[in-house]
């Protein structure tokens, strides 16, 4: 199996190589289980971030970060936007999302309830990883359905294209790869 290392703000990790198409590799960059990854990461980012009222994320790939940065900063709340409506949320927003590492068109939801809470308030967005930004565009049009002020958005890693925005703020950059594991240029 191919990898890649890569220093994440001063921690080192090996990505394995996942194929997206024959010529496009993606490093597979996974949080779930790496709790000295995410603790690190969530600290590395409050560093950076700018004022804010609340933090989002979607579901699921960023929660543990989500979790941990809303600990470290001390905040009691955060907000996070499902997959699917769930039984116990009081009604909801929806947006749509086409994202790189998932088939097919998603949605993102927001409990009422919560977007009530966002109205008004300066919203940080966060993610593990921004690649095409169609998460991001979703997740910035749930924030403004509800009320909410963008503060910022943040990433762990920008992967390919992404490393050229200048409304986002991320820990370290990372290619695209071809085949045989070299990174794209």
């Amino acid at each position: 199996m191919l990898t890649y290392e890569m220093d994440i703000a001063g921690l080192k990790r090996e990505l394995p190589l996942c194929r997206v198409s024959d010529d496009v590799y993606i490093g597979a960059f996974v949080m779930f289980g790496d709790v000295e990854l995410t603790v690190h990461c969530a600290e590395e980012l409050l560093k950076r971030a700018p004022d804010y009222d609340y933090i989002i994320a979607p579901e699921a790939k960023s929660i543990p970060l989500l979790y941990e940065m809303a600990r470290q900063s001390g905040e009691n709340k955060y907000f996070l936007a499902r997959k699917a409506p769930k039984l116990y949320m009081t009604g909801v927003f929806e947006v749509e999302v086409k994202s790189i590492t998932t088939e097919g068109t998603q949605k993102l939801v927001l409990d009422v309830a919560d977007a009530e809470q966002m109205r008004g308030k300066r919203i940080l967005i966060i993610d593990d990883v921004i690649s095409t930004g169609e998460s991001i565009k979703a997740m910035e049009a749930l924030v403004e359905k509800a009320g909410g002020i963008i503060a910022g958005k943040m990433f762990v890693l920008a992967e390919g294209e992404s490393q050229r925005r200048d409304d986002v703020i991320y820990l370290a950059p990372l290619p695209l790869f071809n085949a045989d594991g070299t990174p794209k240029q």
